[in-house]
């Protein structure tokens, strides 16, 4: 009899789990624990944003339109166009009446004015500003098709395989598309550079015009409210793309990446990158296995001033696997016999190589730590010399 009321209970409270339609808290965790969450998105894409290791995808490689999402490009080159010393943060840039023109979500940028590289790129991140992409793409490469040009070089470059830019704003246009794989290829490039995370943060704040007018914007990701570890991300509207994200939280030192496209609605969108992000940081995790630097052996130097150079790990390295993996890491050093000088710091001379159960999960080159001269006669007349 108490075995018939078990299976009964049991009966039961699947049946219960199968019908609610919305999940309790204990039931959420068992999803967590036993299986991938569903979502309405027509595509969805996670990944781990160091390592790019995949933890959820559906549908990833199906050319759509992406709305905003198109400017995380946008900034992509902004902020490379800065690395290279091509742009400033301080630079005042002009607004053409072609920039001010532009529709959709805007900062409402005065034409003829001029606003710092720093105004445009803020209100980009926060605000999702039409009308500051096309200043700051007319800036960087003198038009908005040149710059288009690059945005398709740069994704070429990533390896977006089905990504092709029109403009960059993300405004509908025939033949502008990508997908939720190369978004999320284009956001981990984005989201690694740590002067992104200056403007991402910002929840509202007040745009001042050289005349004096305010502004005030808002942040349209919603979720560095909402969603613990949030700090980032990218949304994007419109009816032929449905409601899009591109969002990055990071807890426990891990940092994931979100991407989800054609959802019914923004509050069905942030529902379900928090369900795939939570998934992600419950189940997942991150071992460094190797930091840059880390000296692991040493190569012979033949010709050389010094016998020895010391091999060192070119950058690090970090395991991404599923927190039920109980595989042991190890890792094993492939030196170069020798190599011959001059040697320059930096130059390789090996591999290393980590391993998960003895299956290859992360390599990178060994290069030398320092600089060795080659060896002068004078060098080797001391040596001679020495032996006496």
């Amino acid at each position: 009899m108490k075995k018939l009321l078990f299976l009964f209970a049991c009966a039961a409270v699947v049946g219960s789990i199968a019908a609610a339609p919305a999940p309790s808290a204990v039931q959420t965790a068992a999803e967590v624990l036993t299986g991938q969450p569903e979502v309405s998105a027509v595509e969805a894409y996670s990944i781990e944003a160091n390592t790019g290791s995949v933890l959820y995808e559906k549908n990833a490689t199906e050319r759509r339109p992406i709305a905003s999402m198109a400017k995380i490009m946008t900034l992509e080159l902004t902020f490379e166009a800065i690395d290279q010393g091509n742009l400033s943060m301080d630079e005042a840039v002009a607004v053409s009446p072609n920039a001010a023109g532009m529709g959709g979500s805007q900062a409402f940028l005065d034409a003829g004015s001029s606003y710092p590289v720093r105004t445009l790129v803020q209100s980009v991140v926060v605000a999702s500003a039409n009308d500051s992409c096309v200043a700051l793409a007319e800036r960087i490469a003198g038009s908005v098709e040149g710059f288009v040009a690059r945005m398709n070089a740069k994704a070429a470059a990533l390896g977006m395989a089905d990504t092709n830019f029109v403009n960059c704003t993300g405004l509908p246009a025939a033949n502008h598309y990508s997908c939720a794989k190369d978004v999320a290829a284009m956001s981990r490039a984005l989201f690694s550079r740590a002067p992104y995370y200056d403007f991402s943060g910002v929840w509202m704040y007040d745009l001042e015009h050289p005349s004096g007018r305010i502004t005030g914007l808002t942040n349209t990701n919603r979720l560095i409210r909402t969603l613990p570890g949030c700090d980032g991300g990218k949304t994007g509207y419109t009816s032929e793309a449905g409601s899009c994200i591109s969002a990055t939280a990071k807890r426990d030192g891990m940092r994931l990446i979100t991407v989800v496209m054609g959802e019914p609605d923004s509050k069905t969108r942030n529902a379900d990158v928090s369900k795939v992000m939570n998934y992600g940081f419950a189940n997942y995790g991150v071992t460094r296995a190797a930091s840059c630097g880390d000296i692991v052996g040493a190569v012979e130097v033949t010709g050389g001033r010094e016998k020895t150079v010391n091999a060192v790990v070119a950058r690090d390295l970090d395991v991404f696997s599923s927190k039920t993996d109980k595989g042991e890491i190890t890792t094993k050093a492939e030196l170069n016999p020798t190599v011959p000088a001059p040697v320059a710091q930096g130059s390789v001379v090996g591999t290393y190589y980590v391993m998960r159960g003895g299956v290859v999960v992360a390599q990178c080159e060994l290069t030398a730590a320092a600089d060795v001269a080659k060896k002068t006669f004078g060098d080797a007349f001391k040596d001679v010399i020495s032996r006496f």
